[in-house]
């Protein structure tokens, strides 16, 4: 049984549908930008929907960009022999964050999954090796996650590019700050044994 009119019910579906809202969320969202003001709810109409129609991928890095190169991939300042791997644009954007990362990056949208039929031709991997063609590149970083598809991922990026004669290296985990060791799997234990560094 509908309890609101069609339009509300309508914006409430269409907001439930996102990832990572609820129908509780939904509804509150939906309730916020019914009592806004006309000309925010066009404002934000309006930036979904040139969201949508101009952003496209950067044609160097693959990620999310509104131009044809992204602001990383053209700021000269940027180390471009180093080459961080991720699979979302998320993760770039959590790599910036810390500020000390100075390299570039290349962006998957995605990690080989042979149980959901994602296999390596789906994400973007001829577009990073045709990046590592140019000679140019002496180091990638393999920062995908640490879960069952982004290992498998690392490994196939791993035997990929290292006949090509490119260090390869993969970005360390293990436990985290604040963790009880009791509380951490095994793998994540013994990813963070071989990690380990010498203390002074």
């Amino acid at each position: 049984m509908d309890y609101f009119s069609g339009y509300i019910s309508d914006l409430v579906e269409q907001f439930a549908s996102l990832p990572g809202i609820g129908t509780k969320s939904a509804q509150r969202l939906a309730f916020y930008i019914i009592s806004q003001p006309e000309e925010k709810a066009k404002k934000l109409a309006g930036s979904i929907l040139a969201a949508r129609s101009k952003v496209r991928y950067c044609k160097c890095c693959c990620t999310l960009t509104d131009s044809e190169i992204c602001p990383i991939c053209a700021n000269p300042k940027r180390d471009k022999k180093t080459i961080m791997v991720v699979e979302t644009p998320r993760d770039l954007a959590a790599y910036e964050k810390t500020g000390k990362y100075e390299g570039v990056y290349h962006v998957l949208h995605g990690a080989i999954s042979p149980m959901l039929g994602i296999g390596p031709d789906d994400i973007r991997l001829k577009e990073l090796m045709a990046r590592l063609s140019s000679g140019e590149v002496e180091e990638v970083i393999v920062a995908t996650n640490s879960s069952l598809e982004g290992e498998t991922t690392a490994m196939y990026i791993s035997k990929l590019i290292r006949p090509a004669g490119i260090k390869v290296t993969r970005i360390a985990s293990g436990v985290p700050v604040g963790g009880d060791l009791e509380n951490i799997d095994e793998v994540t234990l013994l990813r963070a044994l071989d990690g380990r560094v010498a203390l002074c």
